[in-house]
């Protein structure tokens, strides 16, 4: 059986719930190295809601500075591909600051490890996070275009460096394959523990978008799989309809089946909770919601972009160019793999 913490929180109060999560999921830290991984995955304001806010992390700070672990380690991989994105990301988001001086770009020293051979035969993974005795996620409530909600598994995306992501994408290039993929990244290096921030969430088609939805709460678990099952169901999804989560199921890395977790707290239905498009039809249609992921294409608001070329910049395969100032996409080279639409600074990019 499985537990997943659901507490009421705002981010005045959140150590509550930050200690609760440890209280329910204790976790032996003295003497070892431990690091915190927050969703960092651009440059961006805090009231944006596209990183996971500086104040959860403080309080994870704070609470681990008073078990006297070896060492503290605060990073990770944002997905911009550019020299300096890792600090620039830290410091406009807050969570600079909020590391207290635990902070690391951890993308600086990779370690190349075994993958997946239908991918491919072996990765980089920052030497942090594989030579870390304890790793706690933590992820932000959000949305995601290519697999519907992004969590505790996707979270752990952001172990390999920047560039690689770009390859990975390019090398997945549909919704269903990039799923397996994110499995198989999960399970290099499992987390301890994984604490939500699910205060400001965000709907619609993100995991950088304008809706953001007030939720109220933290979250919390031990096991990634039943955490994200659990946001599911608080979006009105059926797990069963995610991909990423019946491979991890099928791998053994938990269940998402209701009468397996035990929800402590209580557990919010959000009502009218804005998915991306076609994505109610999970999971009966869920084979036309991923297949609907390969027939979009990003087009730029042309009252948003400011023609800051970071949508050509970030594109995997060379997709996008700029036509007259404006962003144009190749619609034969297009992977559907929306990186454009997750870095556009001014989320100009829509996906249509």
């Amino acid at each position: 059986m499985h537990r997943v913490m659901v507490h009421q929180a705002n981010y005045d109060n959140c150590r509550v719930a930050v200690d609760r999560a440890f209280d329910l999921f204790p976790l032996e830290i003295t003497g070892k190295k431990v690091l915190v991984k927050p969703n960092a995955l651009r440059a961006s304001n805090p009231e944006q809601g596209i990183v996971t806010h500086h104040a959860v992390i403080r309080a994870i700070i704070e609470k681990l500075e008073e078990s006297s672990p070896a060492e503290i380690i605060v990073g990770d991989n944002p997905g911009m591909m550019s020299y300096g994105a890792n600090e620039k990301t830290f410091q406009q988001t807050g969570l600079m600051e909020a590391a207290k001086g635990h902070y690391r770009n951890i993308g600086s020293e990779a370690v190349e490890v075994d993958f997946a051979p239908k991918f491919l035969d072996r990765i980089s993974v920052s030497r942090a996070v594989l030579e870390a005795d304890v790793v706690i996620s933590v992820p932000k409530f959000k949305t995601h275009g290519l697999t519907i909600i992004t969590g505790a598994i996707k979270n752990s995306y952001g172990i390999i460096p920047g560039a690689l992501k770009a390859k990975l994408h390019q090398k997945t290039g549909e919704a269903v394959r990039f799923s397996e993929m994110l499995v198989e990244v999960f399970r290099l290096k499992v987390p301890d523990l994984c604490i939500v921030d699910a205060v400001l969430g965000m709907e619609g088609n993100g995991p950088a978008s304008n809706d953001l939805r007030q939720i109220g709460q933290i979250m919390a678990s031990d096991n990634a799989v039943a955490l994200d099952a659990t946001m599911a169901r608080m979006m009105g999804l059926d797990p069963q309809g995610l991909p990423f989560l019946e491979m991890a199921r099928q791998t053994g890395l938990g269940d998402y089946n209701a009468d397996s977790i035990e929800i402590v707290g209580d557990l919010p239905i959000l009502s009218n909770f804005k998915l991306p498009p076609k994505a109610r039809t999970v999971p009966t249609g869920a084979g036309e919601f991923f297949a609907s992921r390969i027939r979009l294409r990003p087009r730029a608001d042309k009252e948003l972009c400011t023609g800051c070329e970071t949508c050509v910049e970030q594109c995997p395969v060379s997709a996008l160019s700029m036509v007259n100032d404006f962003p144009e996409v190749d619609p034969e080279l297009c992977i559907a793999c929306f990186c454009c639409q997750e870095m556009c600074p001014e989320m100009a990019i829509q996906l249509r």
